[in-house]
């Protein structure tokens, strides 16, 4: 059967490019885009749509209209800004998920990807090597949603055998795109303002380590695990995905080495370190290894010179 695709949410941080690489193994025509605001450019062929993920009735005519085979759902309020808008982020992550699920039942569409993120864990849970099952006990509300967004997933695929996949996303570090509001943004500034500046005040202590992924492999990993077989597929809440973890010193420390004179400070009391300090320091990702082949190809190293190198080019 040919795959048909709808990604809502495409204009942020994943979803910009995970639609390059989806158009390019289903078709330009096969892959169509939508977000609540129009993107700037649009490349000849490709099919946008303004759609709110609120809007369960023009979410409908937007399915109906284009009768894709699989959803990728990316709308979504990430963990800084929903602090700020904590009732307006509950509404987006959970409302437009349940219309989602509620209206791939109604029209049909059996396959689904909605991300989750370490934001699941917190202060109870482990720090090191966390584990795929362990106490979860988030304290933001980007954190709450996600983890109330597992459990539905979870209850939608055993009760009505929707086939429903997801990661919970470390920090993504992409030098296509700008931060969109994350708790672990600081990872992609810190080159941005390294190449224009020479310096950075970073937001999270310098020992502050977290899990991250750049997006080259958090792209082949969505991918990989949309493809696998459905048997293959044992977590249907969400799979843990692990790459490089590292704190801001030791980024900054491997930026040094490609720009030597790059200055790194920290700004004290942010808030933003209380969200960071209640995530996992490394993830245990062998679910995914063992189900679906997961394996990262990017070390610190390699990123960092990959992040340069391409943001000196473009």
């Amino acid at each position: 059967m040919k795959e048909r695709i709808i990604i809502i949410g495409a204009n942020g941080q994943i979803g910009s490019e995970l639609a390059v690489a989806l158009r390019q193994k289903f078709g330009t025509g096969n892959v169509i885009t939508s977000d609540i605001r129009h993107p700037e450019t649009l490349k000849e062929g490709e099919i946008f749509e303004t759609i709110n993920v609120l809007d369960k009735e023009a979410l409908k005519s937007l399915l109906t209209k284009h009768q894709p085979t699989q959803i990728y759902l990316l709308a979504a309020m990430l963990s800084a800004t929903g602090e700020q808008y904590p009732q307006k982020a509950w509404d987006l992550n959970m409302n437009g998920l349940l219309n989602v699920l509620d209206l791939a039942l109604e029209l049909g569409i059996k396959k689904i990807f909605w991300p989750s993120s370490i934001a699941v864990f917190g202060p109870h849970s482990p720090k090191q090597n966390t584990e795929q099952y362990c106490i979860m006990d988030p304290n933001s509300i980007y954190g709450i949603s996600k983890l109330a967004g597992e459990r539905l997933c979870e209850y939608y695929h055993h009760k009505y055998g929707l086939d429903i996949r997801s990661i919970r996303y470390p920090g993504i570090i992409s030098w296509k795109t700008a931060p969109g509001g994350g708790t672990t943004d600081y990872a992609v500034h810190i080159f941005f303002e390294a190449l224009k500046h020479g310096k950075y005040s970073c937001f999270l202590s310098a020992g502050t380590e977290l899990p991250m992924l750049y997006m080259e492999d958090a792209v082949r990993g969505t991918i990989e695990l949309m493809e696998a077989p459905s048997e293959n597929i044992r977590i249907r809440s969400s799979y843990n995905l692990a790459g490089i973890s590292f704190t801001p010193a030791q980024i900054a420390e491997e930026i040094k080495k490609i720009l030597p004179n790059f200055e790194m400070s920290y700004v004290e009391n942010d808030p933003r370190q209380a969200i960071a300090d209640s995530w996992p320091a490394s993830i245990d990702d062998s679910y995914a290894q063992l189900d679906w082949g997961w394996k990262p190809t990017f070390d610190l190293e390699t990123m960092t010179k990959d992040m340069i190198r391409n943001l000196k080019t473009n």
